[in-house]
């Protein structure tokens, strides 16, 4: 007594409980000899919920039992949708996932429709209003993923789930007089009957794009497809300037360095492929040491190629580095949020050679020759890019690397204890506050409670 449906979105098994309702498992097993559940809508899913379907009119209003098919057919009545009673049974109960009841609207109003559930909790309400004919024994998985599908408000799918094929396993019942099985499944991919408007397919789409593609070509579309999406996302969030941005490809990242390895001798190194533009060993903003891992910049991609090539798994100062191709857009991101709110290099910066990390006012002297304002230009456009939270360029950090000066004074570190301790003592202050709100609460409580002791106490005598 087992039924096979299969979906748009997968199949499942259902065993139905011939003994104790008999009548809506011979109404269920004779629909699905006569086709009438083929290509119908999934039309209502509720995340954690239920899957409704067996409407051919897909609006959630129609259907017919097989009497009122056969009613139909011999030309009683086209009206009538031949509702049949209730079959509620004492130990059949609501408290599992997978349960196949029959969906009506009202006492003794079962006709097609019918419904799974998603949970097995929290649906006792439903206990004694709808009959339970069977329960999903395969294909739980299936169920699960249909029922995070998207739909809209109305619980319709966005995408177009239907019920392709109902294959009986084993029919107990004799056919019902004047019933006749077609021989073959109806041709049609939407039934005479329904009404809603369409939409698209489930995984229409994906199998369109994927014919004639092999293996290797369908998984790099997936993962160029899931990349895309998670750049729109940051896009959405402010953490990229554009879902389209793309890493420089003259930029190597390099990692597991060694901790003495420096920005001169990494340079030096990887310096013959070409000439470098940038070379920097990232590293700790508060102690200044190495985090091993560093970027260099080349003038030409194929100089940058050429290294990557040739450098990855060398040894450097006794370890054995790792090269790739960067996938880091930091500088051009914070190129692009910092220019929004620096403010406009003054047009008199470089023409009085001012600096702001010189120590040696400089701001009443001659101009200089061509050759040093440009290195001045180059140093100011480099400091508005790489400058630390403490206005130090990373040029000046590596010149005073061994001099503890550069670092952070006791007067910063002293403010920020006191900025921290400010912000314990405010989330002390609302923890304490929090927990003499709940104490007046519960006394608020407790001497209602005792006010309706008393009163039913007088009450009483």
């Amino acid at each position: 007594m087992s039924v096979l449906l299969e979906l748009s979105s997968g199949t499942f098994v259902a065993d139905l409980f011939t003994e104790e309702c008999p009548k809506a498992c011979l109404n269920f097993l004779k629909l699905c000899k006569l086709k009438y559940y083929n290509n119908n809508l999934i039309f209502s899913v509720e995340k954690d919920f239920i899957i409704q379907t067996g409407d051919p009119t897909g609006t959630g209003s129609g259907g017919r039992s097989v009497f009122g098919v056969l009613a139909s057919d011999s030309g009683k009545s086209k009206k009538d949708r031949g509702f049949f009673e209730d079959e509620i049974k004492p130990g059949l109960e609501l408290n599992k996932k997978g349960l196949l009841c029959m969906a009506n609207t009202g006492p003794n109003t079962n006709a097609s429709q019918f419904f799974v559930t998603l949970r097995g909790h929290d649906l006792e309400y439903l206990n004694g209003k709808h009959t339970i004919f069977g329960e999903v024994v395969e294909g739980m998985e299936t169920l699960e993923e249909l029922g995070d599908i998207f739909v809209d408000e109305s619980k319709r799918p966005y995408q177009d789930v239907r019920v392709l094929h109902t294959h009986i396993l084993d029919d107990p019942f004799p056919d019902p007089e004047g019933m006749t099985a077609p021989d073959q499944s109806p041709e049609v991919m939407v039934p005479e009957e329904e009404t809603v408007s369409k939409r698209t397919p489930y995984g229409e789409d994906s199998s369109k794009k994927n014919e004639g593609r092999t293996k290797e070509e369908i998984e790099e579309s997936i993962r160029r497809e899931e990349a895309k999406s998670r750049a729109e996302v940051l896009e959405m969030m402010g953490d990229l300037p554009d879902a389209d941005i793309k890493p420089p490809e003259n930029v190597l990242f390099v990692c597991k360095l060694n901790p003495v390895t420096m920005d001169e001798d990494l340079e030096m190194i990887f310096s013959r492929f070409g000439e470098i533009k940038e070379c920097e060993i990232i590293r700790d903003k508060e102690t200044g040491d190495s985090l091993q891992y560093a970027f260099i910049e080349f003038t030409t991609e194929e100089q940058c190629q050429e290294a990557y090539f040739k450098m990855n798994n060398v040894m450097i100062d006794d370890r054995r580095i790792k090269v790739d191709f960067s996938q880091s857009v930091a500088k051009i991101w914070n190129k692009w949020t910092m220019s929004k709110r620096l403010p406009r290099r003054p047009a008199n910066a470089v023409s009085h050679g001012y600096d702001k990390h010189s120590n040696n006012d400089q701001r009443n002297s001659k101009v200089e020759d061509k050759s040093t304002l440009k290195s001045r230009d180059d140093h100011y456009d480099r400091r508005s890019r790489d400058d630390d939270r403490y206005g130090r360029s990373s040029s000046w950090i590596r010149e005073n690397r061994n001099n503890h000066t550069h670092r952070e004074p006791h007067r910063r570190r002293d403010e920020d204890y006191r900025y921290r301790k400010r912000d314990r003592d405010k989330y002390r202050d609302r923890k304490r506050d929090s927990r003499d709100k709940r104490d007046r609460s519960r006394e608020r409580d407790r001497r209602r409670d005792q006010d309706r002791r008393r009163e039913r106490k007088r009450d009483r005598y």
